[in-house]
């Protein structure tokens, strides 16, 4: 496949920071005698941060940085000083972001909002010094806590585009033709298969300065769900749109038939997508006249269907009506309210490819001079 920049997957290694280590100290200045302890405490680890950026539409930005350390807290000191906390380290992705353990495959966490944060990573805490452990009846404790450890572990993120209406149909069935049509995104259009090799967004205005987000998803073929074609590359995206457009052409041998093997292989990837809601546009209908759309329109889906074309702007402003309509019918809400169900499963990470590189885990160094979160003695 050709060199692209959509990434809408990377696999990096996390690690937070340590915990400094609380000070032994006790006071010695002129005229106090016994001034008792006054260790302070050391300074908590930092953290993994992921943040949702609406300004990142892919995981680019991630894929030639593969390790991700946080800072790690410094040493208690002497006058009951706390050491410096570790700088936590923000790392910014596309809202639609969904985190899992690159070993096991199991769901972290997902990011669905400009701006939301979840820790991915908890830096250590910081030990106590022995000032903390003074009591009545122990005024010179000599002992101080250790930092708690950093976490570490691989971590693939995953992006799944988060967009109102996906538009799902075989290759050049006229996907990306339309998204021009209505948006002002400007996908690569050709008259052969497979023109689209990566996902397309783009803003559908309509009427009172009302919009929706529509998403291009490159064309699935029968056996996609097995591996053929594109296979499972961009299935994944369909998960988070709150409503299916299908497309098929006008000049298709058996629409009906069609319909049916995309229903069956999106089926196939995740059950679940049987319960958004459905629309089918017949494309390239400037060919067919009026007798034909009603014989053809006889043996169709029993779900809200029209003829449009792309060339022509026929039936464009009435497939707007229909979209902006279902997506707000309240079955549509009720499904993306309870679209959770969707993101806990388990990623196969076997489905995924990734470089060689990324496998080397054990070779890190560790930036982290022991020599200077020791304890500090001064009895």
């Amino acid at each position: 496949m050709a060199e692209t920049n959509f990434v809408d997957y990377v696999k990096i290694f996390c690690r937070s920071g340590k915990g400094g280590r609380g000070s032994t100290h006790f006071r010695r200045e002129k005229y106090i005698p016994k001034g008792g302890p006054d260790g302070g405490n050391g300074g908590d680890g930092g953290d993994i941060i992921l943040r949702g950026n609406r300004n990142y539409w892919t995981l680019l930005h991630l894929k030639f940085q593969r390790h991700i350390f946080a800072g790690h807290g410094e040493s208690g000191s002497r006058r009951n000083s706390t050491g410096k906390n570790g700088e936590s380290r923000i790392i910014e992705v596309p809202c639609g972001t969904v985190a899992y353990d690159a070993h096991t495959g199991e769901y972290l966490c997902d990011i669905t909002d400009d701006g939301q944060e979840v820790i991915l990573l908890k830096g250590g805490r910081g030990g106590l010094g022995n000032t903390s452990f003074k009591t009545s009846t122990n005024q010179a404790p000599r002992y101080s806590q250790p930092g708690e450890p950093y976490q570490e572990r691989w971590v693939v993120l995953e992006l799944k585009l988060l967009a109102d209406v996906g538009l799902v149909g075989f290759p050049n069935a006229g996907k990306s033709t339309l998204l021009s049509v209505v948006s002002a995104a400007k996908p690569k259009i050709g008259n052969y298969p497979f023109t689209t090799l990566e996902p397309n967004l783009g803003i559908v205005s309509y009427r009172e300065g009302k919009s929706f987000v529509m998403a291009d998803i490159p064309g699935i073929i029968e056996g996609a769900s097995e591996g053929k074609g594109l296979g499972l590359r961009f299935l994944r995206h369909i998960e988070r749109n709150s409503l299916l457009l299908f497309m098929v052409p006008a000049d298709a041998d058996n629409i009906h038939k069609e319909y049916n093997i995309l229903l069956r292989e999106l089926t196939q990837y995740n059950p679940e997508l049987l319960d958004k809601r459905r629309v089918l546009a017949i494309t390239k209908s400037d060919m067919l006249d009026d007798e034909l759309m009603h014989e053809i329109a006889a043996d169709l889906p029993q779900i809200p269907h029209l003829f449009i074309s792309s060339i022509t702007g026929y039936g464009i402003p009435a497939l707007k009506d229909m979209l902006w309509r279902e997506l707000n019918s309240e079955e549509t809400v009720r499904v993306v309210a309870s679209k959770e169900s969707l993101i806990h499963r388990p990623l196969d990470i076997q489905s995924l490819e990734f470089d060689p590189e990324d496998e080397i885990a054990e070779d890190i160094d560790d930036d982290y001079d022991e020599e200077e979160n020791y304890y500090e003695e001064d009895f």
